[in-house]
C-alpha cells in the first residue's frame, strides 16, 4: 500500500473517535424500533418521531437490500395490505421490462428510525407482490421464507424453525481492485495486519495480529473493540438482539458479532439489517467492512455457521435420547442436510469467492458427517447446555456471502425431506477429519470444490426445495443461470498468479 494513508493518532477512526461517536449516539436515545401491528400503527409510531419521508427496503435474488423513498403522506394506512407500486426490471435477478410492474408491501412490524438517514426516516422491510395476481413473487426472497413457514406448518412436523446465524466478516481500513482486459489487481490493508509491522506509521506502535492468531486477543492487540460495540449497540436500538462479539481468527481485522436466534422469516429480517448496520456503521469510523467469505490468502475465511433447530406448540423437537441428546426426528433433519449438503451449497455458498474458503485446514468444513463439538464436522450439535430448549444442530458449511432468506429456506427443506423420508445421517464422526488418514478420508463424502460443480448438484438435486412451491422451478433456473454466469467470469479471465506459474514457459 502506498505509504499516505493516515490511520490516525489514536489508532481508532479518524474522522471521529469511539468516544465522539458514543457521545453522538446517546444524545438521541428516543425509542428506534416498534414491532406493529398494522399499519396505522407503524405510521403513528413514526410521526412520533417527526418523520416525513418513509424509506422501503426490500431484498434482491442475490441478497443485497434495494430502497426506494416516498414521503410519509405518499404511504397510506392501506398500502400496507394493498402494496405500493414500482419498476422491478432493474432489479437483479427479477423481471424484464416488458412485465415491470411490482407491489411492495410493507411489513409493519419491521418499523424502525433509520440511524443512517440524516433527515428522520421510517423504514420498513418490504416483501414483493404481482400486481395482477397479487400473489407472493416467486422470485423474491423474503416471500420464499414466507412460503417456507406456511409450508412446514402444513406437514404437521412442526409449527415453527429457528435459525441462529454466527456470521463473520473483515473491517479493512482500505479496499482497491481493478480488473481491466490488459490487468488486474486487488489490495487490501488494515492497521492490524502482519504484513504491516515494518511499516512507517508515524509511529508503528506494533501488536500486529499474527496469521491464525486474531481469536479473543485484548487491545491494544484488538484495535476494533470499540467499534463493534457500536455496531452491537445501533443493531439492538434497532431490535435485532445481539448474544456476543469479539475478534475472529484472521489478521486484519476479522470480526464475529452473534445476533440471537429467531423464526425464518424473522432471522431473514435481522440478518439483512445485521449488514446494513455492520456496513454503515464501519463507513462512519471511516473503515470499509465485507462479507466476502475469503478476502485474504493464507488467513482464515468467513464463515456462517448456522445453528437451527425446529419446535411444535412450544416444544423443541430436536431433544431425545439419541446421539448427542438428540431426537430420533433430529437425526433424520441432518441426515436430510447431509444428503442435500452438495446442492445446497449453491444457496448457502452462492460465489465463487466461497469456494476458496471451503478447502481443509482453515476450520471449513468440507467434509459431510456430523459429530457433538467437533468443529471439524459439517454438522455438529452444540452441548454446552443440558436444557432441551438449547437443544439444536449447527451446519457449519454456510457463509455469509448466502442470501439468508433463501439460505434458510434451503436448509430447512432439507431438513424436512430427511425427516418425511426417514434419511439416517450415519453413525457420528468423532475424529478430527482434517487429520484422517487417506484411507478414512476418502470414505467421506464432501462439498464441491467449485461454484461450477455447487450449480451442478442443485441441477440433479432440487425437488425438495420445491415442496409446497417454496422454491419454484423457474427460481432453481434462476440461480443457475446466476451461478454459471459468475463461475465464467472468473474463470474466462487470466489470473495474476498465472502470470508467476506461467509466463516464462
Amino acid at each position: 500500500m502506498s505509504g499516505d494513508l493516515a490511520w490516525g493518532n489514536s489508532r481508532v477512526p479518524p474522522r471521529e473517535n469511539a468516544i465522539q461517536y458514543k457521545r453522538k449516539r446517546e444524545s438521541d436515545m428516543a425509542e428506534k424500533y416498534k414491532r406493529c401491528a398494522s399499519g396505522e400503527e407503524a405510521l403513528a409510531f413514526g410521526r412520533e418521531h417527526n418523520t416525513r419521508l418513509v424509506d422501503l427496503k426490500f431484498c434482491d435474488l442475490l441478497g443485497t437490500w434495494q430502497h426506494f423513498t416516498v414521503g410519509i403522506n405518499e404511504l397510506p394506512a392501506e398500502a400496507f395490505a394493498e402494496g405500493l407500486g414500482f419498476d422491478g426490471s432493474s432489479i437483479r435477478g427479477w423481471r424484464g421490462i416488458q412485465e415491470s410492474d411490482m407491489l411492495v408491501m410493507p411489513d409493519p412490524y419491521t418499523a424502525f428510525i433509520d440511524p443512517f438517514i440524516a433527515e428522520p426516516t421510517l423504514s420498513f422491510i418490504c416483501a414483493i407482490s404481482d400486481p395482477i395476481t397479487r400473489q407472493t413473487y416467486a422470485r423474491d426472497p423474503r416471500s420464499i421464507a414466507i412460503r417456507a413457514e406456511a409450508y412446514l406448518k402444513t406437514t404437521g412436523i412442526a409449527d415453527s424453525a429457528y435459525f441462529g446465524p454466527e456470521a463473520e466478516f473483515f473491517i479493512f481500513d482500505d479496499v482497491r481492485y481493478e480488473n481491466q482486459s490488459n490487468g488486474s489487481f486487488y489490495e487490501v490493508d488494515s492497521v492490524e495486519g502482519i504484513w504491516n509491522t515494518g511499516r512507517d506509521e508515524e509511529p508503528n506502535l506494533g501488536h500486529k495480529i499474527r496469521h491464525k492468531e486474531g481469536y479473543f486477543p485484548v487491545p491494544p492487540t484488538d484495535t476494533l473493540q470499540d467499534l463493534r460495540d457500536q455496531m452491537v449497540l445501533c443493531l439492538e436500538d434497532l431490535g435485532v438482539s445481539v448474544e456476543r462479539q469479539h475478534h475472529e481468527v484472521a489478521t486484519a481485522g476479522q470480526a464475529e458479532i452473534d445476533i440471537r436466534f429467531n423464526t425464518l422469516l424473522r432471522t431473514g429480517d435481522d440478518m439483512m439489517t445485521y449488514k446494513y448496520v455492520i456496513k454503515n456503521i464501519a463507513r462512519r469510523f471511516e473503515k470499509t467492512a465485507t462479507f466476502m467469505p475469503k478476502p485474504l490468502f493464507g488467513d482464515n475465511g468467513s464463515g456462517m455457521h448456522t445453528h437451527q433447530s425446529l419446535w411444535k406448540e412450544g416444544k423443541p423437537l430436536f431433544a431425545g435420547n439419541r446421539y448427542a441428546g438428540l431426537s430420533e426426528l433430529a437425526l433424520h433433519y441432518i441426515g436430510g442436510i447431509l444428503k442435500h449438503a452438495p446442492a445446497l451449497t449453491a444457496i448457502t455458498n452462492p460465489t465463487t469467492n466461497s469456494f476458496k474458503r471451503l478447502v481443509p485446514g482453515f476450520e471449513a468444513p468440507v467434509n459431510l458427517a456430523y459429530s457433538a463439538r467437533n468443529r471439524s464436522a459439517s454438522v455438529r450439535i452444540p452441548i454446552y447446555s443440558p436444557s432441551p430448549k438449547a437443544k439444536r444442530i449447527e451446519f457449519r458449511t454456510p457463509d455469509p456471502a448466502a442470501n439468508v432468506y433463501l439460505a434458510c429456506a434451503a436448509m430447512m427443506m432439507a431438513g424436512l425431506d430427511g425427516i418425511q423420508n426417514r434419511i439416517d445421517p450415519g453413525e457420528p464422526l468423532e475424529k478430527n477429519i482434517y487429520e484422517l488418514p487417506p484411507e478414512e478420508l476418502k470414505k467421506v463424502p464432501t462439498v464441491p470444490d467449485s461454484l461450477r460443480g455447487a450449480a451442478e448438484a442443485l441441477e440433479k438435486d432440487h425437488e425438495f426445495l420445491l415442496k409446497g412451491d417454496v422454491f419454484t422451478k423457474d427460481v432453481i433456473d434462476t440461480l443457475l443461470e446466476l451461478r454459471k454466469k459468475d463461475h465464467d467470469a472468473l474463470r474466462l479471465r487470466p489470473h495474476p498468479i498465472e502470470y508467476q506459474m506461467y509466463y516464462d514457459i
